[in-house]
């Protein structure tokens, strides 16, 4: 194996992946397994056996970057904001390393989703990029010159939430908005996710389809499932927009399931001009390049240095 060779694992809520990538980010070994639902011991055995495996495969050991769901305190050192509940209030850092032998870095899994972009992705070549995860939940994650930006509160990024800006009261009643897991009504997360778009659609035209099958109805020439997209593109560009007028980053890359709509880059771009605070929006909107490979990709990239 190279030396240069950088070890990375993507802690999922339903699959752990670990990776090792060479000094121009080739794959020179990747495996998953399923997640342990709901138990703790379990996550951190889980990684150790594909760690391990690792090992043997380079013949050496080498430091490790986890991409996580949520993130940990600066204050405690513990884990919270997971959706992922088990891991909530865990010393993740701490056993992670006292389990590896080794020294570790955590980054939440969407800075690693933006990480990855800017490296070498979607974003390769940009100083600053903004990067959503829109799959079951939202995310987000930024990159500033390559790296993570991670902030005083170790929370930077977390837009999925915030409230869905501009809400549309009279002609879709967007407050207060769902229920969200976080203790708030109508966070983007409600909105934007592939669970919310299925929601919204079962609401307004009855019978709970999935996203895929909204989608596919849609390319059918269905009305009732293009309402429902043209509602869902409308508020992520005005999500985005609210992006764009704080940040305004060089580039918006987005992954997770949702993403892989490519009728979403022409039909959201078209829209966010609205609220954009600029009298032109140069701002590209793309998919992530490495797909759901960016949160293993960024992780070991969280160790290139």
């Amino acid at each position: 194996m190279p030396d240069q060779a950088l070890l990375g694992v993507d802690l999922g809520g339903t699959k752990i992946e670990v990776a090792v990538l060479d000094a121009q980010g080739a794959f020179l070994l990747r495996q998953r397994c399923a997640t342990p639902q709901g138990d703790y011991a379990a996550t951190i055995e889980a990684i150790a056996a594909l760690v391990e495996q690792a090992d043997a495969r380079l013949g050496r050991r080498l430091p490790l970057g986890v991409a996580i769901p949520g993130s940990v305190s600066p204050r405690s050192g513990l884990m919270r904001n997971a959706n992922s509940t088990a891991l909530n209030g865990r010393p993740l850092h701490r056993d992670l390393q006292q389990r590896l032998s080794r020294p570790v870095r955590l980054h939440n899994d969407a800075n690693c989703l933006a990480i990855s972009e800017a490296v070498d992705g979607a974003g390769q070549g940009q100083r600053m990029v903004f990067a959503a995860i829109l799959g079951t939940g939202v995310g987000a994650g930024v990159a500033i010159d390559g790296s993570g930006w991670v902030g005083a509160n170790a929370i930077a990024g977390e837009w999925g939430h915030n409230p869905l800006p501009w809400p549309r009261l009279a002609a879709w009643g967007e407050s207060p908005g769902p229920a969200c897991w976080c203790g708030q009504r109508g966070c983007i997360e409600t909105w934007l996710s592939g669970p919310a778009f299925a929601a919204d659609h079962a609401a307004r035209h009855g019978g709970m389809l999935a996203a895929p099958d909204i989608i596919a109805a849609m390319r059918a020439g269905d009305t009732a499932a293009r309402a429902s997209f043209i509602r869902y593109c409308d508020r992520l560009a005005r999500a985005l927009a609210h992006v764009i007028n704080l940040l305004d980053p060089d580039v918006i890359v987005l992954g997770g399931g949702m993403s892989n709509v490519s009728e979403l880059y022409a039909e959201v771009p078209q829209r966010w001009a609205h609220w954009v605070f600029a009298d032109e929006v140069r701002t590209p909107l793309r998919p992530a390049r490495h797909g759901d490979s960016s949160g293993v990709r960024g992780a070991a990239w969280l160790w290139r240095e």
